[in-house]
């Protein structure tokens, strides 16, 4: 069964910066925390990254997964859906920009996971947490030093 939760995070950036930084797959091993390689299988016709195999660690392991890209609701929201995966069955999300009051973006990070293999529930919910706040957490630091650089 899948499990899906939400985070939020303010990122001092514009929401076209933190869009420009999640749609650049290419470069996450630079700044994503646990993606260790990218690979562009195809792209889209406006030559944006739309399916793409990662290796990242995951539970004191390497593990491998394809996701296809959705980029209809860009700027604001960019999509996935994972199509191959070995340990996960299912890592579809999203991350969507809206301006915050107080300036910056507001970003929501999305993410419904399911595992193939079976794992105790407050081990997933452990591991998804970990995953969603180091990806915010990340995102951050790389929007926020690559517009005071």
């Amino acid at each position: 069964m899948a499990e899906q939760a939400t985070e939020r995070m303010v990122v001092a950036a514009a929401p076209a910066a933190c869009f420009a930084v999640v749609s650049d797959v290419e470069r996450y091993p630079q700044w994503a925390a646990d993606v260790k390689a990218v690979r562009v299988d195809e792209r889209d016709a406006q030559g944006r990254p739309w399916r793409v195999t990662y290796r990242a660690a995951a539970f004191g392991r390497s593990t491998s997964y394809t996701l296809l890209y959705d980029y209809s609701g860009g700027p604001t929201t960019l999509a996935w859906k994972q199509v191959a995966g070995d340990l996960t069955a299912k890592l579809d999300g999203s991350y969507t920009f809206t301006p915050s009051s107080g300036g910056g973006t507001d970003v929501l990070y999305t993410l419904e996971v399911e595992l193939r293999v079976p794992l105790p529930g407050f081990i997933k919910r452990r591991a998804q947490s970990r995953i969603m706040h180091i990806a915010l957490a990340s995102l951050k630091d790389r929007v926020e030093s690559s517009i005071t650089a």
